[in-house]
């Protein structure tokens, strides 16, 4: 691609949508735009963001998607929620841009269990599926929403109480307990019908209903086997998942799929295996190659931060000692900071009491002087506040609580110790 591709994400606030931005904010020739019908994460992580957009059951969403689309020039959407899968699929047609789901079809039958469980009740890899909650023969037995996301709403029934209390079966499939192991497999399968890669991963810990440890473990020929029924039949393009399950034979069983980008897809990024990319690059129409490492990879996460500073500022006053460096050595995080500031174009001075040869220790840290617009070298005795000239749009970086103080009570600037620093860097791109 030597053009500019943009892509838009919907909604942009998703695990999968967050993964997405991950993978493709610093791709060449990609550009994100981000849409959301309710304020979300997504606001904190696309540049180009678009919040309070039309529900997608509104009259007007796709009259406001369409004059999104020619406004930012969208070359592509990836949806990142089954039910906006199956709604942009049924309404391609009205959609004046390439919409990466493979077909209403295939949607359809990733959104509902139902449906998935007959197109696959001849294979072996079919759980055992009851046809209402009164014919289940064996206890305990699994209950789960038919179009659910993963085990939100699902319950083990135990016994026939259980099964009186259930007010809507109607929304929910019956099947056997599948009491051993699960692994999430994620894929991708060419424009041409070639699953042209299989990766299993084990979901160690999940936290409200969302993997946040998961670990990659090699795909077995049953497992290989399954992702290729599993896509042929269903027709599937593009990235997408499968979830399996062991019986207490210790057999696999099918759980779902999904026709879209997972959040936990990350963990196979790491190993060269960028699925957002692949599904850009093979919607658009291009032969793709993959050529993944070949070792464990473990990833572990956690909640994340990202800032708004609502406040301008041009300059930049840093200390050294133990501020750029730590234990004598670069502080990496800072001078990625500094970076990002020179990106910016603002104003970075470096004001230090350092004790030795200033032009020595950077030459040996291998810090160019060039990083800052002036290097303010002052006896240790001195205030460093009388060497801040600025008053306004000017914020003073440093350690030193003693040092922050004395420049707040007399100048009334902002004034930053290191741990805050990650605040002042704007993350949306």
């Amino acid at each position: 691609m030597n053009k500019i591709t943009t892509v838009l994400v919907l909604p942009c606030g998703a695990e999968s949508a967050l993964e997405i931005h991950h993978a493709l904010k610093d791709v060449m020739n990609i550009r994100l735009v981000g849409v959301s019908s309710k304020e979300d994460h997504g606001r904190m992580v696309y540049k180009n963001y678009y919040g309070g957009f039309p529900n997608i059951t509104d009259p007007t969403f796709y009259e406001e998607l369409n004059a999104l689309i020619a406004k930012e020039k969208i070359d592509l959407i990836l949806p990142t929620h089954d039910t906006i899968l199956v709604k942009l699929a049924e309404n391609l047609n009205k959609i004046n841009t390439k919409v990466a789901v493979p077909g209403l079809r295939q949607a359809e039958i990733c959104r509902s269990k139902k449906r998935i469980y007959d197109l696959f009740k001849k294979h072996t890899f079919c759980p055992i599926m009851y046809t209402d909650q009164h014919s289940i023969t064996t206890f305990p037995a699994y209950a789960k929403l038919n179009e659910g996301q993963g085990s939100k709403g699902a319950f083990i029934i135990h016994n026939q109480v259980q099964i009186a209390e259930i007010n809507d079966p109607e929304n929910f499939v019956f099947m056997e307990f599948l009491p051993g192991e699960e692994i999430t497999i994620d894929c991708f399968t060419d424009r041409h019908g070639a699953v042209k890669f299989v990766g299993p991963r084990i979901r160690k810990r999940m936290f409200d209903g969302v993997c946040v440890n998961s670990q990659t473990i090699e795909a077995t020929d049953e497992i290989n086997q399954i992702a290729k029924i599993v896509s042929d039949e269903i027709g599937i393009r593009g990235s997408w998942y499968f979830q399996l399950k062991k019986n207490t034979d210790g057999e696999w069983r099918l759980l779902e799929a999904s026709v879209k980008v997972a959040g936990n897809m990350n963990v196979y990024r790491g190993l060269g295996v960028n699925f957002p990319l692949l599904m850009v690059y093979d919607y658009l129409d291009f032969d793709v190659q993959i050529i993944p490492n070949k070792y464990t990879l473990e990833i572990d996460r956690a909640l994340n931060h990202r800032y708004v500073a609502y406040f301008e500022y041009e300059t930049i006053y840093i200390d050294f000692d133990d501020t750029i460096t730590k234990n004598d050595e670069v502080n990496p995080a800072v001078i990625s900071f500094l970076y990002y500031q020179k990106l910016k174009k603002r104003t970075i001075h470096l004001i230090t009491k350092h004790q030795k040869d200033l032009d020595e220790t950077l030459e040996r840290l291998a810090i160019h002087k060039r990083l800052f617009d002036s290097i303010i070298h002052i006896p240790m005795e001195d205030k460093k506040s009388k060497y801040i000239i600025e008053r306004e749009r000017v914020i003073f970086i440093d350690n030193a609580f003693g040092e922050r103080l004395d420049v707040a009570k007399n100048l009334g600037i902002p004034v930053f110790d290191v741990d805050a620093i990650n605040t002042l860097i704007d993350y949306r791109e």
